[in-house]
């Protein structure tokens, strides 16, 4: 079972690029023709916006800090109301993004095709982060997403600085330069996939062993948590306190949109409930399979993590 919250830390998540998600499921795409959708689903989107949507789904209050412009940030905040309990908006010049998720029946695929967002102000910025300080403090700070024209790439790596210095632990789920340069600021937790590994390690990770060593290396450098998320394969985490490896339960998978943030939720969830690191992966993994056997942008429902949850074996690795 999932534990009720009870002395549960202050949870916050930054998303500085949100965006409404569309997601359409086509029976086959054919160039320069018009495709008609089976289904249509839009849904607030943004890495951290995801993240407060699965907690909110695991019964946690979690604040959700993000930056909104135009008519489609109207939208985005309407979309917001009815999902999020705790949201606390920046408006900026400019148009919010629009992200496109396609489901391809035949062949089975997933296309996806992102917005840029607009440029954040140096104000703005100002205006966000110590909004997001204030509510994270002597919890979690979740620092997830891409960030929009105008927000250096050093962004997260000094967030971390100041999620500490407000007694708060931060957890960073980024790719490429962001997640590089806030490594060197040792973040509390850090959650790559196997790909993202290889490329902060400059190598090919072709084995289990491999991907544990790598993350251990991480680790010992000081971020305290490395969790490498392995699609089908289910999750890693490597903490001080040991190494443990779940597998993932079972599903039908209809899209990966949200799974890695779903997993990113399970973690900080447990965590911030005092539960172990080996808990904390479970809850993870059935998190982050949880939403991959939904359609679209859809996420997990609590009933279905309940479930799942009892399918998850976690094994402790000698690494």
């Amino acid at each position: 079972m999932i534990p009720a919250e009870h002395g549960c830390q202050p949870i916050a998540t930054l998303t500085l690029n949100p965006a409404v998600d569309i997601a359409y499921e086509v029976p086959h795409l054919i160039p320069d023709q018009k495709s008609h959708a089976r289904t249509s689903r839009y849904d607030p989107g943004g890495n951290g916006i995801n993240v407060a949507r699965a907690l909110k789904e695991l019964l946690v209050c979690a604040h959700s800090c993000c930056i909104v412009a135009g008519n489609i940030g109207e939208l985005l905040q309407k979309l917001l109301q009815h999902q999020l309990d705790s949201t606390h908006c920046v408006r900026v010049e400019g148009e919010t993004r629009v992200n496109a998720t396609i489901l391809q029946g035949d062949p089975p695929a997933q296309f996806e095709v992102t917005g840029i967002g607009p440029l954040v102000s140096d104000l703005s910025l100002n205006t966000i982060r110590e909004s997001f300080l204030d509510l994270c403090q002597e919890g979690f700070g979740v620092l997830t997403g891409s960030v929009p024209p105008g927000v250096p790439d050093h962004f997260y790596g000094d967030m971390v600085d100041k999620v500490r210095a407000a007694a708060g632990k931060a957890i960073v789920d980024a790719h490429g330069i962001l997640l590089q340069l806030a490594l060197p600021h040792q973040p509390f937790l850090i959650k790559p996939n196997r790909y993202e590994l290889s490329l902060l390690r400059q190598r090919e990770l072709p084995s289990l062993e491999d991907v544990a060593l790598e993350a251990r290396a991480i680790q010992r450098d000081g971020v305290q948590y490395v969790c490498v998320s392995l699609g089908g394969d289910g999750a890693l985490l490597v903490g001080p306190d040991g190494s443990y490896l779940a597998k993932a339960p079972p599903v039908a998978v209809k899209s990966t949109v949200g799974a890695g943030d779903s997993m990113v939720a399970g973690l900080v969830a447990a965590l911030a409930r005092g539960q172990s690191p080996a808990e904390a992966l479970r809850l993870g993994v059935a998190c982050g399979s949880g939403t991959a056997a939904q359609p679209g942008t859809q996420i997990f429902s609590h009933s279905l993590v309940v479930d799942l949850l009892q399918q998850v074996n976690v094994k402790t690795l000698d690494i």
